[in-house]
């Protein structure tokens, strides 16, 4: 059994004292593939040495993360275009809109986004969307992008059924993660009814960490909760959820 965290942030500081062995936990319990967004210019070190550490398990994401679409934001969309011209990437992302922290910014977010949706076709890459507090601003600009090349993720989806079928008419996979474990969660009462073809496994370590570790740093480890979870909502075995999630994982990210 394989399983696949297709959304972990284990550059952050928040695993600084201890990154090697909470990662090697992870290995350990057969979760071995761990897909790894950008945030902005200054993580990209970190994130190379991770990839650096783990050759076989890390794979990379290039983007700028919507909170860090500030008045620079053209400097860091050009880190990215270089970035993704010196190498390989298995996904344009995280991006997209987020208006919880910032909602003033709305319009450079959305440029930011639609520009980056752009790179992503031009290098026949998935994108990996974040969306808080924006579906609907976030489902113009897919409506405007659709076509053959657009593909990817919504992590962290937390949204309702009609808004799940809209993101999967996208051509996207709903990232699952410590959400569907949460009572208020809202997202276990209907997944059901999700085909598990468009679902894929994530944490968003070191956030949104699932039942029982709620308010606690997330580690990649604890998308074996995650897994339970949906094993109870699909009723089928982990083994199964492992299997079908890694291979979505592997149709999206091409690995």
């Amino acid at each position: 059994m394989i399983i696949t965290d297709t959304h972990t942030h284990l550059y952050s500081e928040a695993f600084d004292e201890d990154r090697h062995e909470m990662i090697q936990r992870a290995i350990d319990a057969n979760i071995s593939r761990f897909f790894i967004p950008a945030i902005d210019s200054t993580y990209t070190n970190s994130m190379l040495e991770l990839e650096k550490d783990f050759p076989k398990n890390i794979f990379l994401m290039m983007g700028l993360h919507p909170t860090h679409v500030k008045e620079n934001f053209k400097e860091e969309i050009k880190h990215v275009e270089d970035m993704l011209s010196e190498r390989s990437f298995y996904a344009v992302g995280e991006i997209g809109i987020d208006l919880y922290w910032d909602a003033s910014t709305l319009e450079i977010q959305k440029e930011a986004f639609k520009y980056q949706i752009e790179l992503a076709k031009k290098y026949k890459l998935p994108i990996v969307i974040h969306c808080r507090e924006a579906f609907n601003e976030i489902f113009e600009v897919l409506e405007e992008a659709n076509d053959q090349d657009l593909f990817g993720i919504f992590h962290c989806f937390t949204g309702t059924i009609d808004q799940a079928k809209k993101a999967i008419s996208f051509n996207m996979k709903l990232g699952i993660g410590g959400v569907a474990t949460f009572k208020n969660g809202k997202i276990d009462k209907f997944l059901n009814e999700i085909d598990l073809k468009h679902i894929v496994l994530e944490t968003d370590a070191p956030y949104l960490s699932p039942v029982p570790y709620r308010g606690k740093r997330n580690e990649s480890l604890y998308i074996l909760n995650v897994l339970e979870k949906l094993s109870e909502i699909y009723n089928i075995s982990k083994e199964d959820i492992a299997n079908i999630t890694t291979q979505n994982s592997k149709d999206v990210f091409g690995i």
